[in-house]
This record gives structure tokens, sequence and C-alpha cells, in this order.
């Protein structure tokens, strides 16, 4: 388990003291893969290297599995530093070595003998698909190519932690999926707890079980992913969330004046999110069998799924009797999704749709 308690940061500057972390506590757990995102410059990369203390907190305390690393001297950190493997932005490869020589060159460092170092990278390299890579330079690879050679490497000391700094940010995104697919595999088959750092919301989506969300150097919001994504409580969640679920009305809606009262010829236009089970309802069609005096229009519709858990959401429009729109309103609220009322609208019929 790893215990961050209100760890702060604060580096001297030209320009006066600047903090980069403010009273961070976070607890993650073990086995679990947990993604902490942010924009650039919200402290997500010191908070990281803060686990591994490559940079020692100004206040607070980090604890792996009990022990404090904020009182160990540096060789202890040393040999706590050899559980800890860590995979970078660019790879860092080591362009002279070969592939097998880039992931056994932390063995080698450590004094590991030859037989043992070809015990441990073969099936390293097995691992991430590239056994037959392994006389070939880095300049012959691939960028997911190269990130996997990473990925091997900082397997090699047989670490319980894998942290991710911005791990697939220089990827295309097939290859993206592809990194996160080993990642995911790697975290079930070697029972490693990942931490993700990243600043890409699809990325908490596709891999991570929990969240933290950072701004500014302060945890805006935590939690486990699915919760997260549909109740984000913060400004800059809803923010991160919008990217890939969008929150803009229908092209006949929009640019048009909302209200909160029933308006004459105006739809009242509902989010629904559905999880689980519920998203293979047929809500709507129940909806018209319940309410058959509203008219009910379906405006926008997304299925898509967080954590193997099928997540959807969509837009509807109901016009009809304020007193008729109400009930089905109140009907849909008792069935096993999330309803927010966007409000009254007219529909512009002359929108491009």
């Amino acid at each position: 388990m790893i215990k961050l308690s209100h760890i702060k940061k604060i580096y001297e500057t030209s320009s006066g003291p600047l903090q980069a972390l403010k009273d961070v506590s976070l607890t993650i757990d073990r086995g679990e893969i947990y993604g902490i995102i942010g924009l650039s410059g919200a402290g997500k990369s010191t908070l990281v290297r803060c686990i591994n203390m490559l940079e020692r907190p100004t206040e607070g305390t980090v604890e792996i599995d009990g022990q404090d690393l904020t009182k160990m001297n540096e060789k202890q950190l040393r040999a706590v530093r050899k559980k800890i493997g860590m995979i970078f932005q660019q790879f860092n490869l080591l362009s002279s070595s070969t592939v097998y020589e880039n992931v056994a060159f932390p063995l080698k460092l450590a004094g590991t003998d030859k037989k043992t170092i070809r015990e441990k990278v073969m099936p390293l390299l097995k691992l991430v698909g590239l056994e037959q890579k392994a006389q070939q330079y880095p300049a012959q690879l691939s960028g997911g190519q190269k990130q996997r050679v990473g990925i091997a490497r900082a397997l090699a000391s047989g670490p319980s932690i894998l942290l991710c700094d911005e791990a697939t940010s220089a990827l295309d995104p097939q290859t993206t999926q592809a990194i996160l697919n080993l990642i995911k595999k790697i975290n079930r088959e070697l029972q490693i707890t990942v931490v993700i750092i990243t600043h890409e919301m699809k990325v908490i989506k596709d891999i991570c079980t929990k969240v933290a969300v950072i701004d500014h150097g302060v945890i805006a919001e935590k939690g486990p992913v699915i919760d997260v994504f549909i109740n984000p409580q913060q400004a800059i969640t809803r923010e991160f969330i919008s990217v890939l679920l969008s929150d803009e009305l229908p092209s006949a809606f929009r640019q048009q004046p909302v209200s909160k009262e029933p308006i004459e010829g105006g739809h009242l236009l509902l989010r629904l999110t559905f999880i689980g089970e519920s998203a293979d309802e047929p809500v709507i069609m129940q909806l018209i069998k319940n309410a058959p005096d509203i008219d009910a229009s379906i405006l926008f519709g997304d299925l898509d799924q967080i954590q193997a858990i099928p997540y959807g959401r969509m837009i509807i429009g109901l016009k009809g009797s304020a007193e008729k729109v109400e009930m089905a309103r109140k009907w849909l609220e008792k069935q096993e999704l999330k309803v927010e009322v966007i409000g009254y609208v007219r529909r512009n019929d002359t929108a491009l749709v």
C-alpha cells in the first residue's frame, strides 16, 4: 500500500518560493491501477516523483507497506527504489545498446551475474512481445516498441510498484491502446500496483480503477473512476470528462435560451446517464408506453465502457403539457439511471443538423 500524508513540496526559485504541492493526501491500495490526472503544471509529475523520493517532500510523509521513506537515508532509499519501477514519456533508452542490453542495464548495475540476467530478461521480452527484437537497437524500433523496452526495463528488478509518468503521451492512439493493454496485463499477471500520471482522461477511463484529479497542487477530486465519471463534483473534472463526453446540446437547440420554467412550444431537455445493466434497458420505449400523451425524442446518445462496465449517456426532449412532461420526468427519476434537467428550450428548425 502507498500512503501519502499531507505532502507539500516547495521549490526555491529566483523569483521566490514556488509551492508545487499543497497538503496532498492519497492512499493507493496494493494491486490497484491508480490514475493521477492534471493539466500541465498541476503538480502531478512532482507528486509521482515524491512516491519514489526522487523529489523529497518539504513536508509530509510517504509510506510504502508501512515504511516511512521520508525518514530513510540515501542507502536505504536505493534499496526501496529497487521495488519501484518507472516508465517515462521519452523512453530514455541507451541508443548504443541493444534491446536486450537496455532491459539488462539495471541488473548489471546491481552486479547480477550473466546467467541470472538472461533468466530474467528473456521472459520479460516475451511478456512485452519483443523476444524477436532482442539484438536490435532503439533506432530500429517504433515508438510503441521503444516504450515496451522501457516497460521491460522497469520490470527487470522485480518491482511491486510501477510508476508511469505520461507513458503514452508520445504515442499515436492505436499504439497507446496497445501499451495500456500491456500495462493491464502486467498488473493482472504480476500483481503489480500501477500509478499512472496523465493529462488524458481516456487513459484514466480505459485502464484505471481509481483516479485523483490534481489542480494547482491540490487534489480537487478523487474516487473510483466510474463514480467520478457519473458524478463529477469539480469544474476541472468536468472539463476533463467533457473531452470524452460532450455536453453540447444538439444543433437544433444550440444558442437558444434555456428556461427553468415551461415555455410555449418548448421541449424539456434531459440528460440521462446509464450504468451497468440499466444501459441495456429499453427505457425510452417504456417511457413512451407509460406517457403516450407526450412527444419523446432522442437527440443524442452514446454507449461506452468504463472498467468493462457499460456506461451510456443520452439527451432526450420531452414535449407536451407541463403536467404530462413533469409526470414523465418523475417516472424517469424512479428508474435505475441518473436524470439531469437541462431546461426548457425551443427547437430551431432552421439549424443545420
